[in-house]
């Protein structure tokens, strides 16, 4: 006897990115687009002549429908994909823009591709290299944090240096000004959520005279798939979709407190309220008391 029971939802989030030259961006909007829309995914995907950066949700049949299309075409076909669990509708719509940059530094002329992808940037590390590195070199290495510094307030590199960025725009003005240069001779290793920024921050860095640039490869998604809260990351990963905040095990440490009471918490939300345009760090509580 068959069974009328309606098979289980299971929500999944991917997000990838690849840098390669795409001669024509516009016919790979359409394609993603029309690609998301066959397959029943929402999210954001950015496209240049540099490359493509993605992260889209959805049932995971759907999700992996996306995935095989994507992959059918041969300059992204080895794009590492990194998979987590949705809460369902994580992103309200679909968006897939041509821009620029895929990361918005507002350098668009610097950045470099070929087939293998970005020229010229930092060197990369594994998870497992990265703690060789700091084995090897101690003290002298200094963890970069490549996000907003919202996104860091819940979460980071043990010791990392957090820029005052509000937005990726912000780096180039900060390094420019020598706010970093007692870093130029340090080995500094950028980081960031799936690795993406990292790629054309650490160009941004070398061609400003950093002299040892590190990016850690596949960001702290990759590293926190690893090491767990077991290693040199601390708190929990700030993620642009509805779930807000992702933990690695079940015994991260809360690193971020309430903006307005000061509570140790991992929440982040738009405030004063859902409509409101800026993310701060905000218990519960607060939030509630807030809105009522």
């Amino acid at each position: 006897m068959f069974s009328t029971l309606t098979p289980v939802s299971t929500p999944k989030i991917v997000l990838f990115y690849v840098f390669t030259p795409l001669p024509d961006p516009e016919a790979i909007r359409l394609w993603q687009q029309t690609l998301c829309e066959a397959a029943g995914v929402t999210g954001r995907i950015i496209i240049s002549e540099h490359g493509i950066n993605s992260t889209v949700g959805g049932d995971i049949r759907a999700v992996k429908r996306y995935v095989r299309g994507t992959r059918s075409y041969a300059a992204f076909s080895g794009a590492d994909i990194k998979w987590s669990d949705g809460v369902g509708d994580d992103f309200p719509r679909l968006s897939v823009k041509v821009r620029s940059e895929i990361v918005t530094f507002g350098a668009p002329g610097e950045l470099q591709v070929d087939a293998g992808g970005v020229v010229g940037g930092g060197t990369h590390l594994s998870p497992e290299s990265l703690h060789e590195l700091v084995a090897e070199r101690g003290d002298d290495v200094v963890f970069f944090d490549g996000r907003n510094a919202i996104e860091a307030q819940i979460g980071r590199f043990r010791d990392a240096i957090v820029p005052p960025t509000e937005t990726t725009r912000d780096f180039v003005e900060l390094i420019e000004r020598g706010d970093y240069d007692h870093l130029k001779d340090k080995p500094v290793v950028t980081y960031c959520t799936g690795g993406v920024r990292c790629e054309v921050l650490s160009v941004l860095m070398r061609n400003r005279g950093f002299n040892e640039v590190y990016q850690l490869d596949g960001g702290i998604v990759r590293y926190g798939e690893r090491f767990g809260d077991d290693g040199l990351w601390d708190g929990s990963l700030y993620v642009f979709d509805k779930r807000m905040s992702v933990d690695f095990t079940d015994h991260a440490t809360v690193v971020g407190s309430c903006t307005k009471c000061g509570t140790p918490t991992k929440n982040v939300a738009n405030y004063p309220d859902a409509n409101g345009r800026e993310l701060v760090v905000v218990c519960p509580d607060c939030l509630a008391g807030q809105a009522s």
